[in-house]
């Protein structure tokens, strides 16, 4: 069949034209979510709506000059990913076209129908093979490896759909699209095709055990989020949404970061593509890029793409899960892609829900979330990996009752409310303590007892107790004075400063500030803790809390959070044990 041929046998005709919703009838074989190409130009579309004979399309590129009557030609296939070595150290756009081949194709700004591969077909590639000849192997078994990075070893898998007998393996440097196995008669190479929209499955879900350590004081004590958990981060304008995902996007413990700029302002962008390149990874001093997938959507790029984009990270998210990987993803911003749903929805004539947003908002957010989890993979040999979502929410005008922000509440598990109120004291991370929770603490006790102190739950708890009170008793002086309130509550106002100021605060430009071990944090509160537990003991039998605040010791704890981790566990044990004896001192004085 000529090429001719085969666009007539699969072509359409557009009959409609509204923004990047396209219509067209007589498409033959259509199917929901199939990839079309639009017009003369070859624009990428997807299928999102099918009635009798006509189909809406909606455009991933700009739709200026398209017109009725303009040829549609269907490929058969969903919107899907390519998946294989060359994927880190990446930036793609929201339909993974890397940025780097659409600048030599049309230069700053995206020509329209510019058809490029995701990954390199030219670059080779030294495989390593796992199995031998002979081999039982099903889907996700691993069949060979290849170093990607000098940080991340990719491990080449049995595709789903193929499993069987090795009846043949290679060695040696190969293209992506090139065979380096058969199984079964079937040729299996190391890149794979996998539809967005659909989730890799596990072999096994578990319910999660780790916690995904960030280095963040707030975060990693008060409000941890587990490997395989799910986070949101609304807040308004300048509340610091973008830099809470960059520091996690830098420290978290994870092997694989994703990074998503769905629908920011180009400027912010900018600032990540040029930033992100420079960073040192903390464990190993090689430039995070190394274990990075960024993928940059900006607010000035086509909106249908905006949506597809938080999709195409979590598919390669999920690859790397099934390699046995911890992998993070960070999608800035949700709210955005929601708005992309609303337009095209609102095109669709569909019936609007609250805001003008679709009804099926929160279906589509579930969808996203639940895609995170810790598990079995598949395969043999019973690997385990993760994936965790964290996407931030920003709420026109710091309104957390909004849609977005109340759907994703529904379905995640930990909330991070930003407080427009502490960016402007300049209080960073601006984590509101009182909104804000975590429901994994009951999942992640045991590792915590474990891993670093039997009372680390204790200490948390104090904290958060004492924090709730400081609250209480800020209205009372707000009202009173306070003169009015009793020496203990006057105490507890003394001791949560310091743990608003000494442990909470924390600074993303200080080298020794901006990242916190799990021991550290835990003997840097427990220091501020003890204080109020033996003060207040001291209160009660006569001291006087002006000479307890001139202790030699509160300076030195307004300092400890800058003590380097090599020296932190001794010299915060000493700290707290000099906190004990000069508070017994005083009650000896005192009597």
């Amino acid at each position: 069949m000529t090429n001719d041929k085969l666009k007539m046998s699969n072509g359409g005709r557009i009959i409609k034209v509204a923004g990047p919703l396209v219509v067209a009838e007589g498409v033959p074989k259509a199917r929901m979510a199939d990839v079309v190409k639009v017009g003369k130009n070859k624009l990428i579309g997807e299928i999102i709506e099918l009635k009798g004979e006509t189909a809406s399309i909606q455009v991933y590129e700009e739709t200026a000059g398209i017109g009725v009557g303009d040829p549609v030609v269907s490929t058969g296939m969903p919107l899907s990913v390519e998946l294989g070595p060359g994927l880190l150290q990446s930036i793609y756009d929201g339909i993974q076209r890397p940025l780097q081949e659409l600048l030599k194709a049309s230069g700053d700004f995206i020509g329209r129908g510019i058809a490029v591969n995701s990954l390199d077909r030219k670059k080779k590639w030294d495989f390593t093979p796992k199995a031998k000849k002979g081999d039982k192997v099903k889907p996700g078994d691993i069949l060979g490896t290849v170093q990607e990075t000098s940080l991340i070893e990719h491990r080449i898998m049995v595709p789903v759909g193929i499993e069987g007998t090795v009846d043949e393996i290679k060695k040696g440097s190969f293209t992506v699209a090139q065979t380096v196995a058969k199984v079964s008669g079937k040729e299996v190479s190391m890149l794979q095709h996998w539809p967005v929209r659909k989730p890799r499955p596990f072999a096994n879900k578990l319910p999660v055990r780790e916690p995904l350590v960030t280095g963040q004081r707030i975060i990693d004590t008060l409000f941890t989020i587990a490997k395989g958990g799910t986070a949101c981060i609304p807040g308004p304008f300048g509340s610091g949404k973008t830099v809470v995902q960059h520091q996690l996007a830098k420290w978290a413990n994870a092997d694989i970061i994703v990074f998503i700029g769905c629908g920011e302002r180009g400027n912010e962008m900018t600032d990540v593509l040029i930033e992100f390149p420079e960073l040192k990874d903390p464990k190993s001093g090689k430039p995070l890029m190394e274990r990075t997938v960024l993928i940059a959507n900006t607010s000035n790029m086509p909106i249908a793409a905006r949506e597809a984009s938080v999709y195409t990270g979590a598919a390669i998210a999920e690859y790397y899960r099934d390699m046995g990987y911890n992998v993070s993803l960070s999608a800035d911003s949700t709210s955005r892609w929601a708005e992309a749903l609303r337009e095209m929805s609102g095109r669709l004539e569909e019936m609007p829900g609250e805001e003008g947003y679709p009804a099926y908002l929160g279906a589509r957010l579930a969808d996203f979330y639940e895609r995170a989890g810790y598990g079995v993979c598949l395969g043999s040999d019973q690997r385990k990996g993760s994936f965790t979502i964290v996407g931030s929410v920003s709420p026109p005008g710091g309104d957390l009752s909004e849609p977005v922000v109340q759907n994703t509440l529904r379905i995640v598990k930990v909330f991070w409310g930003l407080d427009y109120a502490l960016a402007h004291k300049r209080h960073f991370p601006a984590i509101n303590w009182l909104l804000s929770y975590s429901l994994y603490l009951n999942n992640l006790e045991d590792f915590f007892k474990e891993q670093v102190a039997d009372d680390w739950s204790n200490i948390r708890a104090d904290a958060m107790r004492l924090l709730s009170e400081e609250s209480e008793l800020e209205e009372i002086v707000r009202l009173v004075g306070i003169d009015a309130l009793s020496a203990r509550e006057q105490l507890i106002l003394f001791v949560t400063k310091s743990i608003r100021e000494d442990f909470l605060f924390q600074s993303a430009f200080d080298e020794v500030d901006q990242y916190t071990t799990l021991k550290k944090q835990y003997y840097l509160l427990k220091v501020i803790i003890t204080l109020y537990h033996e003060a207040l003991k001291a209160v009660e039998g006569g001291v006087e809390l002006d000479r307890i605040k001139a202790m030699k010791a509160i300076p030195q704890i307004a300092r400890a959070r800058l003590i380097t981790e090599a020296e932190a566990e001794n010299k915060l044990a000493q700290l707290a044990s000099d906190v004990v004896e000069e508070i017994k001192t005083l009650k000896g004085a005192a009597k």
